[in-house]
């Protein structure tokens, strides 16, 4: 198709205008605005800063409708001949942000949005593409300057979101612009679900490092073959012989088998579980064991259990756990089960940013004292 060709053919930094001839010539489109979502996952920001109305909330309005959603928003229309459609950027569950097309009322048919559906879901595809090659994108993401540690927090990621028949997934790390040691990591095959979720002790651009050590030697050994108790053992020894025990990761590591849901699971530290089931929520106990990187030839053993179509689980860091209210009250327990039971409704993507925002609210005053990470998980079998 022509669309696809436009993208294939534009420089990666000029990916909405090698489209506009396009939009213009077959759907008779007559202005585009492409905005993604920012760090924070509360903002939807122009590419092109100064060529519309600008930002705009993530879920609120008509752009952020059809984010929320992730479905296409065709704003009511007047009496006027053209109408506004927004349209979800997304890529294999992952929400990028939103194409607002401009154009005539008798061209809007049902068949016409569903041919703009795809080419902003090739738009989606090109744009990580093109994040190789550019900064563009990246950089409009940015509601404000990233610390160097939240940097390479984020690069660590394997991204926000990821949706498949069996499963959804959604992830996100608070406070978005400075986090410190905690971090997740997924990876699909045809048969399983690989899922870490990690804790890096300190601050700064050690946790940071600290991190980026215990992930990528995890992943070192999952695409090596290894099993999850062997994955858990190479990144121990990788981070004890880096630090000899004075640094460690707490993890929870996780290996879902898609056919059955059955699952194996090693419980290295702090980040928890928690379960979702026909309206009741539970935290998960599982075998306590060392932390990466604590010892010298940690043994490492897996534990089994299985999950259910229709189950959601969380994961949260103990930055959750610990924030307190103004009067010192610890968040805890009563109310993460609380807030799980709150956010059933809402998709997996969309469920750790509600979470967090409850969370500041819960904490009111200053900004957190501590990385907070949700990861939720919706087993659909």
């Amino acid at each position: 198709m022509a669309a696809y060709r436009a993208l294939r053919t534009a420089a990666p930094h000029d990916l909405l205008g090698g489209l506009r001839a396009v939009l213009r010539r077959h759907y008779a489109v007559s202005d585009a605005e492409l905005r993604v979502a920012d760090y924070a996952m509360t903002a939807l920001r122009p590419v092109a800063p100064g060529s519309g109305p600008g930002v705009v909330p993530a879920h609120m309005g008509p752009p952020g409708r059809a984010f929320g959603s992730q479905r296409t928003y065709v704003e009511p229309a007047d009496d006027s001949p053209m109408l506004t459609a927004h349209l979800p950027v997304s890529v294999r569950g992952e929400g990028v942000g939103v194409l607002s097309l401009r154009m005539p009322r008798n061209r809007c048919s049902a068949e016409v949005l569903s041919e703009l559906e795809e080419i902003a879901a090739l738009l989606g595809h090109e744009i990580m593409v093109a994040e190789r090659d550019t900064d563009l994108y990246v950089q409009a993401r940015r509601a404000e300057r990233l610390t160097l540690a939240a940097e390479m927090q984020w690069e660590l990621l394997p991204g926000r979101s990821c949706s498949r028949p069996e499963f959804e997934l959604g992830g996100q790390l608070e406070p978005a612009y400075a986090i410190h040691g905690d971090s997740f990591d997924w990876s699909t095959s045809p048969t399983h679900l690989t899922l870490a979720v990690i804790n890096g002790m300190g601050e700064g651009i050690q946790a940071a490092l600290l991190s980026s050590l215990a992930i990528n030697a995890l992943r070192n050994a999952r695409r090596s073959g290894l099993g999850l108790a062997e994955q858990a053992s190479l990144a121990d020894q990788a981070l004890y012989g880096q630090h000899r025990g004075g640094a460690h990761v707490a993890a929870l590591l996780l290996r879902f088998e898609l056919a059955t849901g059955l699952a194996t699971v090693i419980d290295a530290g702090s980040p928890r579980m928690w379960r979702l089931r026909r309206g009741t929520a539970d935290p998960q106990e599982f075998e306590a064991q060392l932390p990466l990187g604590m010892f010298e030839d940690t043994v490492y053993t897996a534990q089994e259990f299985r999950v259910e179509p229709g189950d959601r689980l969380f994961f949260v860091s103990d930055g959750v756990y610990d924030v307190a209210s103004p009067g010192g009250e610890l968040y805890g327990e009563k109310a993460l089960a609380r807030a799980a039971a709150h956010t059933r409704l809402l998709p997996p993507a969309q469920v750790p940013r509600a979470v967090l925002s409850e969370l500041a609210g819960y904490r009111g005053g200053p900004g957190p004292e501590d990385d907070a990470m949700v990861v939720c998980l919706d087993w659909r079998g």
